[in-house]
Order: structure tokens, then C-alpha cells, then sequence
């Protein structure tokens, strides 16, 4: 049969990998709706190309735009949060959420309240609002499917077993481009080298993330809710080659790990034809030319990001709010030139120390939180303290 698809955030990264696998596949999959924030020429392009019959374009401001491009299809334009949530609730099968930070968490909490198939690219999503997120899919039916490739990776070496046998999880990291950078280096670093990714191609903002390992942070809280274990039971490993995408250890002491090549493609995949699979383009994985795997332990003074992540998550409440929107600013900040590369935890810090972290009863008090943490961060930086 052929599934549907709804895709959130059709123009980033990941949206652009999973529609190169769909139109391979155009027996298995038809594309119903497609979403993007600003870039109404690339979404009409996408819509048209793909048959969708809803496009929607966050930035209201580009509706007329896509209105004006899509003129004579059978495609709808539509515009807003409003609009991303039509597309979320969708006639699909499959909920691609590909919308990067809390401008996905709407349209995601309201595919999962629909008791959709959601497909996770949207970590923001779970970081802000785990507890709430994973109690409304009990409440509704919805099923999750992580996409990160280190969660795709445990999700698939816990197929046919079960949590209470896990022992913990070891997520993997590749140490990014300063892993063996001076302090010199890392106190100088530029934008430009922030984002050069030694291994993935990703987008500036989680690239950034990468060099910083609040990415790998920011995975340790979307595992907790993903897999429900503690975070004495999550583990980080650097892993510079990028092949072991995370691992399972399970009580009688077997673990488990995910190999792959880096390609986005092959967690995608996972889940566009899960509980099956299906072919990708991505490159075989030759462990003879790879030669050798390296392990080793992250250090928490080169990366005081992963410590802030795991101190969120083990405080609660809304420590994880606070933590991914002062990072979202602070990493912003950077990218602009308003901050040097260890302000961006310094900043982050700052802001969780003086942080009430009550617990958030509903997705509007997570999105109040997140819009006070950017206006304190904001502040802050235009202080100018460093």
C-alpha cells in the first residue's frame, strides 16, 4: 500500500533527505503536505514536484508568494502556526517533524494528540516538552520514531527486546571540530570553523551545537522520554569516525550497536518504511577501509555544554526549557558576532542559575518559558557580559 506523507519543514536538511528517498520510491509513498518557514520558492517547488495537496509557509509575510507560485496546481497555500498544524493533522500516514527548535513543538504535540505516526527530527520538541509529549501518545495512540541517527540507532537495537532489559544506552559523538583543538583555538574559534562538521553536513545552528556537544546534550534529554530510562542509565562516548551511532547495553552484559555510514538517509529510511525497510542510496559501510573504531570519554571542561545538559535533565522541571532556548539565542549570538565560541555555555549557565524550575503544566507555559529565557539571554547580550 502506498503510505502518506506529511512533511514539516520540507526545505531543511532533513525534509531534502527524506524527499530524495520518497521520489525513488514514488510506488510506496505519496506526499500530502508540505511545510517550510520563509522559503515559499523552494516549498512551491517541492509541492509541485511531489503532487502535495496542502503547502504551508510559517512566515505569513510569503503566503502571497506561494500562492503566486502554486497558481493552477491542485495545491492549497496556506501560512502560519495555523497552517502548520493543518499540515500535522494531515491525511497521513507518516508525520515527517523536521521543524528545527520550538517553532515545531505546536504542529508536533498536535500530530501526536491526532494519534499520528510522527517521525522525530524535532529533538526541541522533546527537550522542552517530554513529559507532556509522551504522556498525550499514551493518551492517543500516537507511536514516535526517533530520526536522530544515535536514537534511530538504540531504537533499532531494541527491536524484539525490551527497556527493562536494557542495562543503559551509550550515546555517540563525534567530538566535532574542536576535539583535540588548544583552549587557544576553542577561545578564538569563528563561526566558520564552528560549522565545519568533520563528518555530517548539517545546517549552521546544529553544527554549532556539534562543536559545542549541546547537540549530544540535548540527545541525552530526548533519550530519557524516547526510552524512558534515568540519566544514570544514558552514557556519552565520543566516537570520531561517525560508524557506531549509539549502543545498547543490556543486563546480562551483550551490547548492542548500530553501524552505518553517515548519511541522514538510513534513520530516515528506518522510519519511512518502518516496521519494514527499505533500500537508500547511502554509501556501504567498508569497515576494512575504516580500519579501526575510537572510544573515549568526553571532557567536560572542553565541553561544559554536555555537563550544563545532563544537570537540566537531572533538575527537571524547567531546566530543559531554559537550557535549549538560551542556547538557541546564544548560538544565534555567536553566528552574528555578538559572542565569542565559550560564551555560548557561559551564557547558558548563567541563565540556569537563576531559573525557577517549576514544572510546566501545558505546551503554552513551555512556549512562555522559552520566549522569557530568549528575552533574559537577549538582554544579557546586549549588555554586553561576558
Amino acid at each position: 500500500m502506498t503510505r502518506k506523507i506529511a512533511i514539516l519543514g520540507a526545505t531543511g536538511s532533513v525534509g531534502k533527505s527524506a524527499l530524495d528517498l520518497i521520489e525513488r520510491s514514488p510506488e510506496r509513498f505519496e506526499v500530502v503536505a508540505v511545510t517550510a518557514c520563509t522559503n515559499s520558492e523552494a516549498l512551491a517547488d517541492t509541492a509541485r514536484r511531489t503532487r502535495a495537496k496542502l503547502a504551508v509557509v510559517a512566515d505569513e509575510s510569503r503566503l502571497g508568494d506561494l500562492e503566486e507560485r502554486l497558481a493552477g496546481s491542485d495545491c492549497r497555500a496556506l501560512a502560519s502556526e495555523a497552517g502548520l498544524i493543518q499540515a500535522a493533522t494531515a491525511d497521513a500516514d507518516l508525520v515527517i517533524a523536521a521543524i528545527v527548535g520550538c517553532a515545531g513543538l505546536r504542529p508536533v504535540m498536535a500530530a501526536v494528540e491526532a494519534g499520528k505516526t510522527v517521525a522525530l527530527a524535532n529533538k526541541e520538541a522533546l527537550v522542552t516538552a517530554g513529559l507532556l509529549m509522551t504522556r498525550a501518545a499514551q493518551s492517543s495512540g500516537a507511536t514516535l520514531l526517533p530520526v536522530d541517527s544515535e536514537h534511530n540507532a538504540i531504537f533499532q537495537c531494541l527491536a524484539g527486546g525490551r527497556v527493562d532489559q536494557v542495562s543503559k544506552i551509550i550515546l555517540t559523538a563525534s567530538g566535532g571540530p574542536f576535539r583535540t583543538a588548544s583552549a587557544e583555538i576553542i577561545a578564538g574559534a569563528t563561526p566558520t570553523q564552528a560549522v565545519a562538521h568533520p563528518n555530517w553536513s548539517m545546517g549552521a545552528k546544529i553544527s554549532v551545537d556539534s562543536a559545542t556537544m549541546m547537540n549530544k546534550g540535548l540527545e541525552l534529554i530526548e533519550a530519557r522520554y524516547l526510552f524512558g530510562l534515568p540519566s544514570s542509565r544514558i552514557d556519552v562516548l565520543i566516537h570520531p569516525q561517525s560508524v557506531v551511532h549509539s549502543l545498547v547495553e543490556f543486563v546480562d552484559g551483550s551490547v548492542l550497536a548500530q553501524l552505518g555510514a553517515p548519511d541522514m538517509r538510513i534513520p530516515i529510511a528506518y522510519a519511512l518504511a518502518w516496521p519494514e525497510r527499505m533500500e537508500t542510496p547511502a554509501q556501504r559501510l567498508d569497515l576494512a577501509s575504516v580500519a579501526r573504531l575510537d572510544f573515549e570519554t568526553p571532557d567536560l571542561t572542553r565541553f561544559p555544554a554536555l555537563r550544563l545538559a545532563r544537570e537540566a535533565l537531572e533538575a527537571g522541571g524547567a531546566a530543559p526549557i531554559v537550557l535549549n532556548a538560551a542556547n538557541e539565542v546564544a548560538v544565534a549570538g555567536f553566528l552574528a558576532g555578538r559572542l565569542r565560541f565559550p560564551e555560548i555555555a557561559e551564557f547558558v549557565e548563567r541563565v540556569l542559575e537563576s531559573t525557577d524550575f517549576a514544572v510546566p503544566a501545558s505546551v503554552e507555559e513551555v512556549l512562555e518559558i522559552d520566549r522569557e529565557t530568549r528575552s533574559r539571554v537577549e538582554a544579557l547580550m546586549s549588555e554586553g557580559c561576558h
